[in-house]
């Protein structure tokens, strides 16, 4: 049997010595969809960018395990030419250097090799077609001057583009209209098979409308409090996440 894609044992993480996680258990398979849901503040961002590696999160204790091999202490470029990819809920804007280029560029990372410029270009325009994204951005900088909507499907064509093992989607769907939530849906639809993973931070079910989630995971206090299939989705968005208060103190031994 394979090992799993991703395994996160008793995750305990703080930011500037105040403990955000503490004692996160998580198993994603290849081929699997899992949503990650709470109230605000939670952690959920922590949780994906622990993941990445980012140095301004502490691990306290635990393991982040991915295709079996312990990262948990591995720098982020390392866990990304791995295949672990981080769409951002704020992505930050890079003068100087193109969109093409940038993906070109972290291809090659990827991949140990640059790829070919003409069969790339091609590549890219048509996944830029797919998430009707105006071909002119490929010139210009990463995300100035991209209205919101803009960068975020900036985002999911980089997964595209990047093919990574692991994506790690945090909001990727916010402050969007229907139609760009509608894009960004079919954006994840292509790319996702039986060997790759999709781990989704949302607060919108209108992303995971059509998708096969296996997953849903409700993290509250620093902890996964319950987890369930999709119609947990439908429950928080019918109830918010009051209906979880009793659970959690149960959770908690209170």
């Amino acid at each position: 049997m394979s090992s799993p894609l991703l395994e996160i044992l008793d995750l305990s993480v703080s930011v500037e010595n105040k403990v955000i996680l503490d004692g996160v258990n998580l198993t994603i398979q290849p081929g699997e969809l899992h949503v990650l849901m709470g109230p605000n503040g939670t952690g959920k961002s922590t949780l994906v960018s622990a993941i990445m590696g980012d140095p301004r999160y502490a691990i306290e204790r635990g393991q982040i395990l991915f295709e079996g091999r312990d990262i948990t202490e591995e720098k982020t470029d390392a866990r990304a030419r791995a295949g672990v990819f981080l769409s951002f809920q704020a992505p930050e804007e890079i003068p100087g250097i193109t969109l093409e280029n940038f993906l070109r560029t972290a291809r090659g990372a990827v991949d140990g090799h640059q790829p070919k410029i003409l069969s790339f270009r091609k590549e890219l325009l048509e996944q830029m077609e797919a998430l009707e994204m105006n071909p002119s951005y490929t010139e210009r900088y990463l995300n100035v001057g991209f209205s919101g909507g803009e960068k975020k499907k900036a985002e999911i064509l980089q997964m595209l583009m990047l093919r990574p093992k692991l994506a790690l989607l945090d909001e990727t769907d916010s402050g969007l209209d229907v139609d760009a939530v509608r894009t960004v849906t079919k954006g994840i639809h292509s790319y996702r098979n039986r060997h790759n993973g999709l781990f989704i931070i949302t607060h919108n079910a209108k992303i995971l409308e059509g998708l096969p989630i296996d997953a849903v995971h409700i993290l509250e206090h620093g902890r996964i409090v319950r987890t369930g299939g999709k119609e947990l989705v439908a429950q928080i968005t019918n109830d918010g996440f009051g209906m979880l208060g009793k659970e959690a103190l149960a959770y908690e031994g209170l």
